[in-house]
């Protein structure tokens, strides 16, 4: 029987895919519901990166490049930052902090379609049917997370929706995915946790047949992710996910909605040591009526979370340390449609960088009046990436090998900007 390995491992897949005929169901596991250990009692240490991923290809030309006066410009009017960059009007605090954030005006990229898009973004390459490549948050975890010896939660969490997996680095680097109030996703209730353990025991007996019959790699990888689960569910580091523990004053100062209490999450998270988090806020993908919607709900949610994050981030000492990344899978038209709204447009967009001594205050790159074309130099996924790595003190030279043998260096050779480091 041949068996396949999923890009990413929920820990529902996990906990079901070797119970073979049994009606095995996992429990529910509500992050942290017995634990009395604060998160700040532990000390971090090392480099992280948090990913705010804009799902559906935000309108930079809206946000992050604006054209008054243009045909293509939209309503929207820029507004002077703390840095030498202006930005959109409705992003008012977010202006403030501009002094900690590059934005990449010039990144040009081939993929205009949402799936080969996500892909393309989180991976540096473009999809092949011949190989799975591990996403962002898979890569930085490989390597950040050597600097962690008693990190015992995941070391790659996305909050509120899910990511690409790990590709051929294997499930033990799969995203743990978690909801905004801290629970993970995809599980069923009904097991004690007396009872889970016997399951989970008996699991690995299972395992270690599989792999005493040299089955292949999928029950190791299960195995290091059972390991991993065991240790997770009696770790005081687990407080990380309880956002609740928050002072009513930071979780209101992040927002009371679901992306600000998953970015107020993802700073408990690298505050713990998690290496890479990634935030989902989708609702980007604007055919129709994009400027109300911006106006009114995409943009005061982003401004506030975003702002408060890089605040909290510098106020304890973790900005220096912990690269910020905020990005989707293409930008959108320069040309408003018969809609009202925006379609997808990979030719000329934006992305924003901060932290991890990133040069902050400034844009690099341009398009053109009209911002229908890059001028001068464009970036594309793989030099993003690549400049992460290097914020982040990863060799460029690190390489992979992939199953089939194939040599993958890190970040699929892309060039670092180098005008976006301090």
């Amino acid at each position: 029987m041949r068996t396949t390995v999923p890009s990413g491992m929920t820990r529902r897949h996990f906990l079901t895919h070797l119970a073979g005929a049994s009606t095995l169901v996992a429990p529910a596991l509500m992050l942290g519901s017995t634990l009395r250990v604060h998160a700040h009692d532990l000390q971090r240490r090392g480099k992280s990166a948090i990913l705010l991923w804009m799902g559906g290809g935000p309108s930079t030309i809206d946000l992050w490049d604006l054209k008054p006066g243009a045909p293509t410009g939209g309503p929207f009017r820029p507004i002077s930052t703390s840095g030498d960059v202006q930005i959109c009007e409705h992003l008012p605090l977010l202006a403030q902090q501009m002094h900690h954030f590059a934005v990449i005006r010039s990144m040009s990229t081939r993929e205009a379609d949402h799936e080969r898009g996500r892909y393309y973004m989180h991976t540096g390459y473009v999809p092949n049917p011949n190989i799975e490549h591990p996403s962002y948050g898979a890569v930085l975890a490989h390597e950040l997370a050597p600097q962690r010896q008693d990190l015992e939660i995941p070391p790659f969490v996305t909050v509120g929706g899910s990511s690409v997996g790990p590709g051929f680095l294997g499930m033990a680097w799969a995203p743990f995915a978690v909801s905004s109030d801290g629970q993970v996703r995809d599980l069923s209730s009904g097991l004690g946790e007396d009872r889970l353990y016997q399951r989970m025991i008996a699991l690995d007996a299972i395992e270690n047949q599989f792999i005493a019959q040299q089955r292949g790699t999928v029950a190791t990888d299960h195995q290091k992710v059972l390991k991993k689960t065991l240790a997770l569910m009696t770790s005081a580091q687990m407080t990380a996910f309880q956002v609740n523990q928050e002072p009513e004053p930071v979780r209101q100062q992040y927002g009371n909605n679901d992306f600000g209490r998953s970015c107020l999450m993802a700073r408990r998270l690298v505050e713990q040591g998690v290496p890479f988090v990634e935030v989902d806020f989708g609702g980007w993908d604007n055919h129709q009526n994009i400027f109300p919607t911006l106006k009114d709900q995409r943009l005061p949610t982003l401004d506030r979370a975003m702002s408060a994050l890089v605040v909290d981030l510098e106020q304890r000492g973790l900005l220096a340390d912990t690269a910020i990344i905020w990005m989707g899978e293409f930008g959108r038209t320069p040309r408003i449609n018969g809609d009202a709204g925006r379609d997808h447009w990979a030719r000329a967009w934006s992305v924003v960088l901060g932290g991890a001594g990133i040069r902050g205050g400034i844009a690099v790159g341009q398009t053109n009046e009209d911002g229908t074309r890059a001028l001068g130099d464009t970036y594309a996924a793989e030099d993003l990436l690549a400049t992460v790595c290097r914020a982040l003190g990863i060799s460029l030279e690190t390489t992979f090998t992939s199953r089939d043998g194939r040599p993958m260096k890190i970040a699929n050779s892309g060039k670092v900007i180098d005008a976006v480091l301090a």
